[in-house]
């Protein structure tokens, strides 16, 4: 399909470092979310891919989404048009923390409360990928662990 325009529901195909491909789906800009499914050869399946369960839902940097292959286009299941909820940590102080989402939604929270949530960022291109890589390998990582939400 080559480059064209952000359209919410596309499926993206990544090249991973390892020689596989993973697959994600245009959410809201600037937001994507990424599949359970790796493949060593290209999969074009959009059925295939949709089938699978979304690992994580993160917001990526434009240029990033216009490197990756788009093979096909659908309408988003319910699911995957669910707000998304992400938190923000205070710098200076990590005990203040507000949880929003992706409808305006917006709230004080303690940092327990954060937990397993996404914190707001935007992400690169192979940060991406590798984050992705590590996930279908059952990896930690590295951006994900510094990103996760400081308890002390």
């Amino acid at each position: 399909m080559g480059k064209q325009k952000h359209k919410t529901g596309t499926f993206i195909r990544l090249a991973l470092a390892d020689g596989s491909f993973g697959y994600g789906r245009l959410l809201e800009p600037p937001y994507v979310a990424f599949y359970n499914h790796r493949t060593t050869v290209p999969d074009s399946d959009l059925d295939r891919i949709a089938s699978k369960p979304a690992l994580f839902k993160i917001a990526v940097n434009l240029l990033a989404r216009n490197a990756w292959d788009l093979i096909g286009w659908r309408a988003l299941e319910e699911h995957l048009t669910q707000p998304l909820v992400q938190f923000r940590q205070d710098v200076g102080d990590f005990r203040r923390c507000t949880i929003f989402d992706t409808a305006g939604k917006k709230r004080a929270a303690e940092p327990q409360e954060c937990v397993g949530l996404e914190r707001a960022a935007v992400w690169e291109k192979d940060s991406v990928e590798e984050r992705l890589l590590d996930a279908l390998l059952g990896r930690p990582n590295a951006a994900q662990e510094h990103l996760k939400v400081r308890l002390r």
